[in-house]
């Protein structure tokens, strides 16, 4: 019997999953969003065979070059090829935000869980402790890192993800919140559940969806964070690069090549809108799925 219904469960998980999936891939923005990102994957992977130039190579009668068939996007003000340090600031682009989310779900999650599902003085003490996380400055904190353990990306974006565990804390309370007081909740206490285990197999299943939409808007945030960070000198350290530093340097040349900012700022508002649009993809085949449930 307990066979039976295990397989019955699992395949409805199944069903679930596969009618969202279906739903997900008919939203046209997100399935362009999603190539996007599986496409500066790909270039990230592949970089050190597809850069035209050595990215840090210096050509210094070079500088400044309009873009031409030697140097498609033009060159910087030390004469580096453009394309060549966006395609190797690829990966540190997106390997950044996915730290920063990374450590915020860590700590989070499971804090956000236990607070929304034992209530009382942790809940109260975690929710006071976010509350204090939201006034701080994510600039300043970066700044604080940088100063005590150095510059470096992992250090800096370690930081940032401390300020995104607030946001995923309180997302996932509110989940457990509503949760906690499921009929299949309630069905697990009276067969002798031990708490840690509804939290691992009921309720954790069930703030999946959400905690995935919310980490594609982390990600949005953390790509401009870091470049944020890496324009005002503070994240990704020269002559390693990323976009922030590409446009960082574009800005030194405004005024001799205007065009030299268009391509890393147009890539860095790609990159946050195809997570935009991912989640926004991922939230729309969730919430039908779960209207059409009567969830």
């Amino acid at each position: 019997m307990t066979r039976r219904r295990g397989s019955a469960t699992s395949g409805a998980t199944a069903g679930l999953f596969r009618r969202t999936l279906r739903r997900f891939v008919r939203q046209r923005l997100a399935m362009v969003a999603l190539g996007l990102l599986a496409l500066l994957l790909l270039v990230a992977l592949v970089a050190d065979w597809i850069m035209p130039h050595d990215p840090n190579a210096q050509d210094l009668l070079g500088q400044n070059a309009p873009p031409s068939a030697t140097h498609p996007l033009g060159t910087d003000d030390l004469g580096r090829d453009i394309l060549s340090r966006l395609i190797d600031g690829t990966g540190v682009t997106l390997l950044a935000p996915f730290i920063a989310v990374g450590v915020g779900v860590l700590i989070g999650l499971p804090v956000g869980m236990l607070a929304g599902y034992f209530r009382g003085i942790f809940d109260w003490l975690s929710t006071r402790v976010a509350d204090a996380l939201f006034a701080v400055p994510g600039i300043l904190l970066a700044m604080a890192i940088v100063a005590i353990r150095g510059p470096s990306t992992v250090n800096v974006m370690i930081g940032v993800g401390v300020l995104f565990a607030p946001r995923v804390f309180r997302v996932i309370r509110a989940e457990v919140l509503a949760i906690r007081q499921a009929t299949f909740v309630d069905a697990a206490r009276t067969i002798g559940a031990s708490p840690m285990r509804i939290l691992r197999n009921n309720i954790l299943p069930n703030t999946a969806g959400t905690l995935i939409v919310q980490c594609t808007v982390l990600l949005g945030m953390g790509v401009l964070i870091e470049a944020a960070l890496s324009f005002f000198g503070i994240g990704v350290q020269p002559p390693q690069a990323s976009w922030g530093v590409v446009l960082r340097r574009s800005f030194d040349s405004l005024t001799e090549a205007p065009m030299q900012s268009i391509y890393p700022g147009i890539a860095i508002t790609l990159l946050v809108l195809a997570f935009m649009y991912v989640g926004d993809g991922i939230r729309e085949s969730i919430g039908k799925e779960h209207r059409e449930a009567g969830w």
